[in-house]
């Protein structure tokens, strides 16, 4: 949620004192219709972001290959708008979060590693 919360605040900055004409003329009348110069996470496809994006099965296995999966998506869209972006103020935070998004992979890959050694070692429980 850190992330969005950075972008939101990119976006924000980029907007807030643009005028109903520049938003026109940037092809964001529709977004301003309906909010403004608020924020509104959706995809490029205009598509709302839903906390349905958030997945979990209850297995630790299969969530954290889903994780893993989340942070090479997000790490990817972050690198095709590096190639769209030309405005140093907007392109450090992003690779910022693209690195972070790398760490996070790794991050997830160990927990992952710790997952897998512990369900395949022989484990005893004593009855007090």
């Amino acid at each position: 949620m850190a992330h969005l919360e950075m972008i939101g605040t990119i976006c924000h900055q980029l907007v807030e004192n643009a005028t109903p004409e520049q938003m026109r003329e940037a092809g964001m009348d529709a977004s301003y219709i309906d909010h403004g110069l608020g924020i509104h996470p959706h995809g490029a496809s205009g598509v709302a972001w839903t906390a349905a994006y958030i997945q979990s099965k209850g297995d630790p296995i299969t969530d954290l290959y889903e994780n893993m999966a989340a942070e090479q998506k997000a790490r990817s869209t972050y690198e095709y708008l590096l190639d769209l972006i030309d405005d140093p103020d907007v392109a450090d935070p992003i690779r910022f979060l693209r690195e972070r998004e790398v760490v996070h992979f790794q991050r997830f890959g160990e927990c992952l590693r710790y997952v897998h050694d512990y369900l395949d070692s022989k484990r005893m429980f004593y009855a007090k």
